[in-house]
């Protein structure tokens, strides 16, 4: 694969994203659920322009280190720098349980499901949960954005997306060493959890207060969109390097520079440049990938694993409810009340996306189970983009959650 290949492989997907994107705004479809299903339209047509686009011709960009090296963290970071620091301090106590305990829950009930109902071994079934534990709010802001949701709902789905990635990721990781090593126990997972996760927070919050202090000091902002860059990015490396969750590490660079650097340490010109900057980096990450996504779905392969990726999807989606049912009620015993319309939308609203790919085709090519693993994760992020993506706007209209006022609280 030549340069000059990849580049026009990059501006047919760019031409590809952008009349999708027209289009769906026409249809008022949300974006992502177009792409996909956009790119699984453009693989299936076999014209001669579109050859860039056609298997064996195009660059194989849907791997993981593309994904999580260079897709994740700009993803990430512009996410958690519009966080604002007192809303997720306020809701603190949700997030932090649906992040972390509510991802353990999620993949726990997800593999022992698959594994009682598909026989697939029970490490392997876990390892399946881990990867599809995860939640995506890419298409789910898009549809709160056009229709105002309430601000703290938003807020809830993105926060914990930020936040439950890295928890995911970290659990996969330990999953993978007790395949390797034969075997697995709570007491040898549960110390590289912990300083995984923590460690990673740490190590991303100090990054981010000496490049908020870096910022503070300046007045460009062609320099100071550099340094957030570096740091979104240096972050998870450096992370990843010390074998700490990166992903993790970037959220909470994101979240320091955003509430301290951006808000407190930038002129009012730099920071509207920052905003429009990383608002661009993840339209066009978000573009890419989920173009990809459409574009490698495998139709045929998905349609003769269609029992196994039935079961799945209801193994998951029992997971998520588990998840968010049981904790949501413990949530409000100490924290603001989140009313159950909103815990019906965390449920149906919890997308798959990007990450849940990238850790299944990390997966080595002699692992006995990869193939299944793929097309399981495949049909699960599929079914979440197109039928939870497109069926989320009528059920948001039938809870009667579309709002005339977008802080308005609900009773």
């Amino acid at each position: 694969m030549t340069a000059n290949s990849a580049v026009e492989f990059l501006i047919w997907l760019l031409i590809a994203a952008s009349i999708i994107a027209l289009v769906a705004r026409r249809l008022r479809i949300p974006y992502t659920a177009a792409l996909v299903a956009g790119g699984v339209l453009l693989s299936l047509l076999h014209l001669p322009y579109l050859s860039p686009l056609a298997p064996g011709q195009r660059p194989d960009w849907l791997t993981p280190n593309v994904i999580l090296i260079l897709f994740l963290p700009a993803l990430v970071f512009e996410g958690s720098i519009k966080l604002d620091l007192r809303e997720v301090t306020r809701d603190s106590v949700p997030l932090l349980l649906l992040a972390n305990i509510g991802v353990l829950l999620a993949a726990a009930v997800t593999g022992y499901a698959v594994h009682w109902v598909t026989g697939l071994p029970i490490l392997s079934a876990l390892l399946f949960g881990s990867i599809i534990s995860a939640t995506d709010p890419i298409s789910v802001l898009a549809i709160f954005r056009d229709l105002r949701i309430n601000r703290r709902l938003s807020m809830l789905i993105e926060g914990e997306s930020v936040l439950n990635d890295g928890t995911a990721a970290a659990l996969f990781q330990i999953l993978m060493g007790g395949l390797l090593a034969g075997h697995l126990t709570v007491a040898t997972g549960t110390g590289p959890f912990v300083l995984a996760v923590a460690g990673g927070a740490g190590l991303g919050s100090v990054l981010g207060y000496v490049a908020s202090r870096i910022t503070e000091k300046i007045d460009d902002p062609e320099v100071e969109i550099t340094i957030t860059t570096i740091v979104a990015y240096g972050s998870y490396l450096l992370a990843h390097h010390l074998h700490l969750s990166g992903i993790i590490a970037t959220a909470a660079a994101g979240l320091i520079v955003g509430n301290l650097g951006a808000r407190k340490g930038m002129s009012a010109r730099t920071r509207a440049a920052l905003e429009s900057f990383w608002e661009y980096v993840a339209f066009v990450m978000n573009s890419l990938i989920f173009l990809l996504i459409g574009l490698e779905v495998h139709i045929d392969a998905l349609a003769r694993s269609w029992r196994p990726l039935l079961f799945s999807v209801i193994a998951v989606l029992v997971g998520r409810a588990a998840a968010v049912y049981l904790l949501v009620p413990a949530s409000n015993l100490v924290a603001d009340n989140i009313p159950v319309r909103w815990r019906h939308i965390l449920v149906w609203g919890g997308l798959r996306g990007g990450l849940a790919l990238a850790l299944a085709l990390s997966l080595d090519s002699s692992f006995p189970d990869r193939q299944l693993l793929l097309d399981l994760t495949f049909g699960v992020v599929i079914f979440s983009i197109l039928i939870q993506g497109l069926t989320l706007k009528p059920l948001l209209r039938i809870l009667d959650l579309v709002e005339d006022r977008p802080d308005k609280e609900p009773t």
